[in-house]
């Protein structure tokens, strides 16, 4: 009787092990290659992006790793997109390098606007619309896009350019100049 005890717990140790490797792929959360699932920007390989829960080429940067056709450029997930927020003086004079390219006029700095790069101010088709942005402590910000963070002009591909406003809003220090945050369509 001793003996079948052990040999059923030895069984069912094996048993247990084995299902646990069978386990592994699907609960190991990888990084997607063309087509595969995927829920944020890091879900997916090389310079794929996520568009409507698929990997795909994305659309700004030109890739055809996929084969296909450029998709258009997916709204980020109500959950936020992480970003880097830095400061923009968008005043006549400011360092935001002249009129913005929404509407062609400088903005009072002290008004809730920003400049979004390259891939996500997506040819002018956020001008005028607000995101939510939101820091590490939970406050958050509606803010207007006003501005393209040009990456040609070497603006990196994760910067939300916020006005003096947005960071007083948000209870930021300036002289900081870049914080972790997320954003989202408002």
């Amino acid at each position: 009787m001793a003996n079948s005890l052990l040999l059923l717990g030895y069984l069912a140790s094996v048993w247990i092990v084995f299902m646990n490797i069978l386990s592994l792929p699907f609960m190991a959360s990888g990084i997607s290659s063309c087509g595969g699932s995927c829920q944020t920007l890091d879900d997916c390989a090389g310079q794929l992006i996520c568009i409507d829960g698929k990997c795909d080429d994305d659309p700004d940067v030109g890739t055809h790793t996929c084969g296909g056709g450029s998709s258009p450029t997916p709204d980020p997930p109500s959950s936020g997109t992480p970003a880097i927020l830095t400061n923009n003086n968008f005043e006549e004079g400011g360092d935001g390098g002249g009129p913005s390219e929404c509407d062609g006029k400088c903005h009072d700095n002290s008004q809730n606007i920003v400049a979004l790069s390259t891939r996500w101010y997506d040819h002018g088709s956020r001008c005028g619309k607000r995101i939510k942005i939101t820091v590490p402590n939970g406050r958050s910000v509606l803010a207007k896009v006003v501005d393209e963070c040009d990456e040609s002009d070497g603006c990196p591909n994760d910067i939300v350019d916020g006005s003096d406003g947005v960071w007083n809003a948000l209870g930021l220090d300036i002289d900081i100049g870049e914080v972790h945050v997320t954003w989202s369509m408002a």
